[in-house]
């Protein structure tokens, strides 16, 4: 069975049904929006306001023609437009409501229908505003606001899948839960504020003093009671939709509230400080949680870190997961055949990118929440076409690889992202995708604006890059999948495997033999559960402190040891570091262990064009290690690095040179001869992540410290870069 949003049916113009309706004429794949309402007032004025396109005069004949019917009525009316709209329900509708009780509605089906519709899925958008009725309507209502899915144990795929792209595409974030966990959350959640605001407004309105306690009454009661304005039909019908949680919740309350009067009551100063003090960090982290914008709000203010020299380190750290394989988890998972659980996600700004761009193209995905992200693969072919711009944000990694995979659509994809992103350069990936017929509408910059969908698929090529790119054999590896088509693959260097081990996972074998990768034709992603390791560059980053502090001796937890990023250990290893790898295991064909690294004296040493090729952006850290060593080292073939790595290194390079590093420029290599580093200047991390902490190791070793600007990308990254590293003996300070 086939479900559609074509046309949309909302029974009920208040503020969400009519907030609903707005964001529903927006999308490309609705064409006609239908409201009804007991008040002929507010149908007339949605249609005035544009806020529908027309008013359902025949209530039977709209309900016929609905895909979707949107019920936007009270709970307690729920039941009645069911039952008065179920005769003429076609099989192939979904059926929907914005309650926020479900067991109720749910029953209420059962005893409408012998067989409840196969459409039929309770639902409830967590939005709301101070107004009410159709003026108040606002498209944006939903946007990165929750909504809850309660879909039926007997719901088909497809019409779970619709709906949750439907409330996607109007920004929310769709989230699927049983129906009973739904109630049992929203009578703790929002159900019970409201009935403790009602009641407090009620309790003190009831003294003799009322008067005196209103007029008093400071900032602290006016939010507390805010919710008490709410309409009183509404919750006197949620009481009895909802009674059995909500007497729970009533009790859990009351219990705790005990706890607190015997604790005033005794002057149990420990119990009462211990109430107080558990409610404001449950508190603040709720904050938290609600105030995270999503990518394209995030925050732009400059960010500088403040580094001061460091004695002996020690301790346990761990890093966040890795950036790498939380992209590629993600992709993966998104074009697999069922429903994929990944751990251990970073939640980046980019991670958080290459999630959104997939919800545009109407994949539903659950989360992150604490790393925890659950995708409901679509496969190869069921990527939908946007509705938008897909915007990347600074994602490189995110536009690289899926350049590949929107190359194989049947539709046109609009690329945006950061004024930084639109300046890197992407011929590499460009030339191997338009070989095999890809086409893409460029800037003046050169950056793909549009990938435009071709009339045919895309032909199988044999490749052999310049360089090689793991990003490169990413999006090559996607595109040939989604058109599917064979492709042979030479690199000329190793490259990180993240993608092949994750796809083994999936259920899908690239054949190697020596440097050649070959993917057959017919290939199917299957969904997995995922673990996610900590990052191996950011543990390197702290291998390099601890190597160069005496007397130091550090352990980085759990980390992704994959030998194709084991490059820059290697040449540390090299210039005489010491450290071990401990507790080895593997997870979804990546490896694991607890690095061990004691301090060490490293020396200069030089480097091959090869070697820097396996480096990528963990190249900073290998010319702070070089800055700090004893001796000269010398970088070659760095004309033969790629264009943006070439950049970076120039960009570190400057840097280091302000500090009285000698740099020596010779073609087509360069030199470095460490100096006594003083410090007590400020430098330029160029908001890159990994060069924000070499610079902070070279200023842990300096004499004087460092100011480190441009450091925001390593926030947004490594949140907890900053307690992480005084937790070992690093002393930071955040501005900005």
């Amino acid at each position: 069975m086939k479900f559609s949003t074509s046309r949309i049916l909302v029974i009920g113009l208040g503020l969400i049904g009519g907030s609903f309706a707005r964001a529903a004429r927006r999308l490309p794949k609705v064409d006609q929006v239908v409201g009804f309402d007991l008040n002929r007032e507010e149908c007339e004025l949605g249609v005035a306001l544009e806020v529908i396109d027309s008013v359902a005069e025949d209530l039977q004949a709209e309900v016929r023609q609905a895909d979707v019917v949107m019920l936007a009525v009270p709970v307690k009316a729920i039941e009645h437009v069911l039952a008065e709209i179920a005769p003429w329900l076609k099989e192939s509708a979904l059926i929907t409501d914005v309650g926020s009780t479900k067991v109720n509605i749910i029953a209420a089906a059962g005893r409408i229908w012998s067989e409840v519709p196969a459409g039929f899925i309770p639902g409830h958008p967590i939005a709301g505003a101070e107004k009410s009725g159709v003026a108040a309507s606002d498209a944006d209502l939903f946007l990165q606001r929750k909504v809850i899915l309660t879909p039926l144990a007997t719901t088909p795929e497809d019409a779970r899948l619709t709906l949750a792209r439907l409330w996607q595409s109007m920004g929310a974030e769709v989230l699927q839960m049983e129906p009973k966990r739904h109630d049992e959350v929203l009578a703790a959640t929002s159900h019970l504020p409201h009935l403790l605001a009602f009641s407090l407004a009620d309790t003190l309105a009831a003294e003799a003093e009322s008067t005196d306690i209103f007029r008093y009454a400071a900032g602290g009661f006016r939010d507390f009671t805010r919710i008490a304005a709410s309409d009183p039909t509404m919750w006197h019908d949620v009481c009895f939709a909802n009674r059995e949680p909500i007497l729970a919740q009533i009790d859990r309350f009351t219990e705790g509230l005990a706890q607190l009067r015997a604790a005033v009551d005794t002057g149990d100063s420990q119990r009462l400080t211990g109430i107080f003090t558990r409610a404001r960090a449950s508190r603040e982290q709720f904050s938290r949680i609600l105030e995270r914008a999503g990518y394209l709000q995030a925050n732009s203010t400059p960010e500088t870190l403040v580094v001061q020299p460091a004695t002996a380190l020690s301790g346990h750290l761990r890093v966040p997961g890795d950036r790498s394989i939380s992209h590629r988890a993600i992709m993966l998972a998104a074009v697999a055949e069922g429903v994929s659980d990944i751990d251990g996600f970073v939640e980046s700004e980019d991670s958080l990118a290459t999630i959104q761009v997939f919800r545009d193209l109407g994949v539903v995905i659950e989360g992150p929440h604490q790393g925890r992200v659950r995708v409901y693969g679509v496969g190869l072919n069921g990527l939908q076409q946007p509705a938008g711009p897909l915007y990347f944000g600074n994602s490189s990694t995110s536009l690289r690889m899926l350049l590949g995979l929107l190359a194989a659509q049947s539709f046109d994809s609009h690329i945006a992202g950061s004024s930084q992103l639109m300046q890197q350069s992407y011929t590499e990936l460009l030339e191997p995708l338009q070989q095999m017929g890809a086409q893409f509408e460029l800037s003046a910059a050169g950056f793909p604006v549009r990938v435009i969908a071709g009339q045919k698929k895309l032909v199988p090529i044999e490749y052999a890059p310049g360089f090689a790119s793991a990003q490169v054999k990413g999006a090559l590896i996607l595109a040939s999948m989604a058109s599917g088509v064979p492709l042979e693959l030479y690199e000329s260097n190793t490259t990180r495997d993240h993608t092949e081990r994750l796809m083994r996972g999936f259920g899908v074998e690239l054949a190697r033999e020596g440097r050649s990768l070959q993917l057959a034709v017919g290939a199917r992603l299957r969904a997995q559960s995922i673990q996610i390791p900590a990052d191996l560059s950011f543990a390197s980053a702290f291998v390099l402190a601890a190597s160069l502090i005496p007397q130091t001796e550090l352990i980085i937890e759990h980390t992704g040891v994959n030998p194709t990023r084991q490059q820059l250990l290697r040449i540390l290893g090299r210039m005489g570091a010491r450290y071990e790898l401990r507790n080895e295991s593997s997870s979804n064909g990546e490896p694991i262990a607890d690095i061990r690294v004691y301090s060490a004296q490293l020396v200069g040493v030089d480097c091959t064009s090869t070697e820097l090729a396996g480096l990528g952006d963990d190249l900073p850290l290998l010319l702070a290690a070089m800055s700090c060593a004893q001796g000269v080292s010398e970088l070659s073939g760095i004309d033969r690095l790629p264009h943006r790595h070439q950049q970076l290194l120039e960009k570190m390079l400057s840097e280091l040179q302000k500090l009285g590093v000698v740099i020596e420029r010779l073609p087509g290599s360069v030199k470095i001869v460490p100096s006594s580093i003083e410090g007590g200047i400020a430098l330029d991390a160029h908001e890159h992540p990994v060069a924000a902490l070499a610079l902070m190791i070279v200023g842990i070793v300096s004499q004087k410290g460092l100011s480190i600007a441009g450091c925001r990308a390593l926030s947004s990254v490594f949140p907890e870069y900053v307690e992480q590293a005084r937790r070992v003996g690093i002393r930071l300070l955040k501005e900005g």
